[in-house]
């Protein structure tokens, strides 16, 4: 598989993966039934006939075990995404299955948001992402701080299995991969911690999408919870997650601060997208809300 993501990057691949709603409606549109490319086969997730399709790059991602056929369609297991110089591998469109790795528009802000963080602060000794998926966040970090111990967790075996590929096609293949409920299954302590969890409640609770608790906030108050007992003097969370707004307040922000109430941590929150995912609010447990909003919670133990 990394195989085919440097022969794609070679050849000038470039893929911007939209959210699942744009992705449902640019593939519906009459004339994209099919595949025409390969930004088609391994960005849009189309079908193609093995026989219109003889490319080199084709026969690799099938002898890799990337294809799958049914009923003389050929489909791709994996999307291919691009960010800056670096190719990920995630899950095909639709992300139905349990374990579906997804990396879209938030991966990209939360990309943005830790890269301008770390082009200020000072270097960590040791750092993880926490629920990782396709490894950004962790393969951000190593590229920055290669001299730092990185760790990348994830409950989800297949992510870790995706995040591997992709941190060696981004030739950070040095670090640590671990599949752990948060940090459960990792000791230490940690000069920095990142996260970018899931943050909508999911009936069918699919990892890469149920963050779990009433409103969807569940998990991101779980590593806020898991960053205070892990954080080392003067370590850092960089915790990038959605919340809803009701009446104008924001629930998972008012119960974060219960945690953090006391002498020994600093914390800020800044709104980073002001509404995002509104077909969201149109059922469910997020129907009593108004927005969604995106968030950036920074906690920082005071030395």
């Amino acid at each position: 598989m990394r195989q085919v993501g440097i022969t794609l990057l070679r050849a000038g691949y470039r893929f911007v993966c939209p959210t699942p709603e744009t992705q449902r409606r640019v593939n519906a549109r009459p004339g994209n039934e099919w595949a025409g490319n390969l930004v088609d086969i391994f960005g849009w997730s189309r079908p193609f006939r093995r026989q219109t399709r003889p490319v080199p790059l084709v026969e690799l991602a099938m002898v890799a075990g990337m294809l799958v056929a049914d009923e003389g369609e050929w489909r791709s297991r994996f999307r291919f995404s691009t960010l800056g110089r670096n190719g990920f591998f995630h899950s095909s469109f639709p992300t139905e299955a349990e374990d579906s790795v997804f990396f879209g528009p938030d991966t990209c802000r939360f990309g943005a948001l830790l890269a301008a963080y770390l082009r200020d602060a000072p270097p960590p000794a040791r750092a993880v992402d926490i629920g990782c998926g396709a490894g950004l966040g962790a393969i951000l970090i190593a590229q920055h701080d290669p001299a730092a111990e990185i760790m990348m967790v994830d409950i989800n075996a297949a992510a870790l299995r995706l995040a591997r590929v992709n941190a060696a096609l981004a030739g950070v293949d040095f670090i640590l991969a671990r599949q752990s409920d948060l940090l459960l299954d990792v000791s230490d302590e940690f000069d920095l911690i990142v996260s970018n969890p899931p943050y909508l409640p999911d009936r069918r609770r699919r990892l890469y999408r149920n963050g779990g608790g009433r409103l969807g906030e569940g998990l991101s108050l779980a590593i806020v919870g898991t960053a205070m007992e892990r954080l080392a003097s003067g370590g850092t969370l960089l915790l990038y997650t959605g919340t809803a707004i009701i009446s104008g307040e924001n629930p998972f922000l008012r119960e974060a601060v219960l945690l953090l109430d006391g002498p020994d941590f600093v914390w800020e929150s800044v709104e980073r997208d002001l509404d995002v995912l509104g077909e969201e609010l149109e059922e469910g447990p997020l129907s009593v809300a108004e927005r969604i909003a995106v968030i950036c919670l920074r906690v920082t133990r005071r030395t």
